[in-house]
């Protein structure tokens, strides 16, 4: 099929269209690279955040409740009755 008359192609029409688009593809990878780089931010300050309220509800190593605290085994929460 001989190739269409109608549609001729400036080589530097071509060029400087790419290139304006190559732009504004890097100016979109850079704003996603930000967005990336605030939710892995935001990820670990959660994670971070978790570990704390995790290992505060925990408790000690021992497993005796901290002065203070009542057990998880008190007044109606014997282990026979947990579900």
């Amino acid at each position: 099929m001989p190739p269409s008359t109608d549609r001729q192609t400036d080589p530097t029409a071509v060029s400087a269209s790419l290139a304006a688009e190559a732009a504004l593809l890097e100016g979109r990878l850079s704003l996603l690279r930000e967005a990336i780089d605030t939710v892995d931010a935001r990820i670990d300050a959660v994670s971070e955040a978790l570990r704390r309220l995790q290992h505060s509800a925990a408790g000690p190593a021992d497993g005796k409740p901290r002065s203070g605290q009542a057990s998880d085994t008190g007044p109606g929460r014997s282990k026979a009755n947990r579900p």
